[in-house]
């Protein structure tokens, strides 16, 4: 009886004998599967290769019942004596080692090949949930949630960071010795510390929003707490619990001026719908393509230097520009001074975005005729915070982009990154920014 180990590749049919095929674990299974199909015309029909995040393979062996883990590394006791070596020699492989005759297969406890993936926080849970659920049949891949305050303890062991409502300091990111990516469920990286992971060696991406159906749920969402301040959500409760019909009385989007700032991913799939409302755009950027962006639907374009001629003309301005060092506080007095009295701001981007004492004076004053937030200074939200009580506000716990499409697609983008790197492949999905 020998010992050695090995990566599992597939179920080979070698004459009338069902027999595992194997590799030295340290050869690629995607070579295998390559050589596998080209070489053999004797595969088991049990033998299949689908795609999804990344090369699944799966295969049972059908007179023995055992079921074949893809890149699963594994000990393998054989026995010499069952040893077909006739069609595996045909191979060429440097492996020609099966197993037969029904013996059982022992994992490792763990494998020293593992990758970890390390889900910074406990909120927003659907995006560990889905990743972990794609990622369940790699044994070779560990996937974990843990608590903020635990992360500079545990960082250290992972090769991989999802970040999710945490700062990427520094000091933290030089405890992570073994970090090679730090990744967002999502689009914005002002949390993390690009400079520090770039000299740590550490690379630093997004997923892009456009494909993703983040952009489109986000764009959704906007025009979701635009009707509800429009109709007066809260006057609408209040009026039911008081056993009234009949009011409050509401205005329509129609015949509206709508001020998008930041005409992103976002921002374009908000205009597209917004244009079945009969409304006016105006839009803001820093640079706009003019071969790209031909026919879009915006009434009419601008730079930064716009931002408060728009402003003022501009019955609903909805922000949905990425925060960085020069959007930090843009809607601030000078801004709200500007609009119309009455008018209506939606902030589906970053709370930072938004000066505080300046929102709430202008909301006080009823200057600003209400606003409808996705994201708020400090997150978690402080329930006391008097913004969120005021009746011409509405706000929702960061859930935007929350979908169970955009969700499901950025999960399916992390767990095929995640085998990429694993397997020493460019992980083309996402966005790198360093």
């Amino acid at each position: 009886m020998i010992a050695t180990r090995f990566v599992l590749v597939g179920c080979l049919r070698v004459g009338n004998e069902d027999v595992i095929f194997v590799l030295p674990s340290s050869q690629s299974v995607a070579r295998a599967s390559y050589h596998a199909r080209h070489q053999c015309s004797f595969l088991s029909p049990s033998f299949t290769m689908r795609s999804g995040c990344g090369l699944w393979y799966r295969g049972l062996c059908p007179r023995h019942g055992i079921r074949l883990v893809p890149g699963h590394a594994a000990t393998f006791a054989v026995c010499a004596s069952s040893l077909t070596r006739t069609g595996l020699s045909r191979l060429g492989f440097a492996a020609r080692m099966a197993f037969r005759n029904g013996r059982e297969i022992v994992p490792e406890a763990a494998s020293d090949n593992c990758t970890r993936v390390l889900f910074s926080g406990v909120n927003f849970p659907a995006a560990f949930e889905y990743t972990k659920e794609y990622l369940q049949p790699y044994d070779f891949i560990q996937v974990d949630a843990v608590p903020h305050e635990e992360i500079p303890d545990k960082i250290r062991d992972y090769d991989i960071c999802v970040v999710r409502l945490m700062h990427f300091d520094s000091e933290l990111i030089a405890r992570a010795k073994k970090l090679k990516l730090l990744v967002q469920f999502g689009v914005g990286l002002e949390g993390v510390d690009i400079e520090s992971a770039t000299q740590a060696g550490v690379k630093v991406a997004r997923i892009p929003s456009g494909g993703s159906g983040n952009a489109l749920s986000c764009a959704e969402h906007a025009i979701y707490l635009i009707l509800g301040l429009l109709r007066d959500q809260k006057g609408m409760n209040k009026t039911v619990q008081e056993r009234k019909v009949g009011e409050p009385i509401g205005q329509t989007l129609f015949g509206k001026t709508v001020f998008i700032v930041g005409y992103g991913n976002i921002g374009k799939e908000l205009a597209s719908r917004l244009s079945a409302f009969g409304v006016y755009i105006l839009a803001t950027k820093r640079s706009w393509d003019s071969k790209s962006e031909k026919g879009e639907l915006v009434n009419e374009k601008g730079g930064v230097d716009c931002l408060l001629k728009f402003a003022s003309r501009a019955d609903i301005v909805v922000t949905c520009c990425q925060l960085t060092s020069e959007t930090k506080g843009m809607i601030n007095e000078r801004f709200l001074a500007a609009l119309k009295k009455g008018a209506i701001l939606i902030n589906i981007a970053r709370g930072g975005l938004l000066e505080y004492n300046a929102v709430k004076s202008y909301l006080e004053s009823n200057h600003l005729g209400g606003l409808g937030m996705d994201v708020a200074w400090l997150e978690p939200f402080d329930p006391s915070d008097p913004i969120l009580h005021h009746p011409k506000v509405l706000i929702t716990p960061h859930i935007a982009g929350v979908t169970e499409i955009s969700y499901r697609n950025m999960a399916k983008t992390i767990a095929s990154s995640v085998l990429k790197l694993h397997a020493g492949k460019s992980m083309e999905e996402l966005e790198f920014v360093n």
